[in-house]
């Protein structure tokens, strides 16, 4: 049973962002299953992906305990949702 999560990143563009991100899914067992990402003509950097845990060891809690700090290590926002809450809040 896939265990889904929405992963939305939002910050200035700079070099890194995709990578730093990444790397955390790699290092915890993490498939990227689709991902989207856009570069606004503000140079906002934007990004949303959507991931696999069901592999991963670790708990979504902890996955947000590490990706806050690669957040104020790169200065982007990084929110992470079940994918049935994303889904639900978001429908219309």
């Amino acid at each position: 049973m896939k265990k889904r999560v929405v992963i939305l990143v939002i910050g200035e563009d700079k070099v890194g962002i995709v990578y730093n991100i990444s790397k955390v899914l790699f290092e915890n067992n993490i498939n990227i299953e689709d991902v989207t990402q856009k570069v606004l003509d503000t140079k906002i950097f934007t990004m949303t992906m959507l991931v696999d845990m069901s592999k991963s060891k670790i708990s979504i809690s902890d996955l947000r305990k590490e990706f806050e700090v690669v957040s104020k290590e790169i200065n982007v926002r990084i929110d992470l949702h079940h994918e049935d809450l994303f889904y639900s809040m978001h429908r219309v």
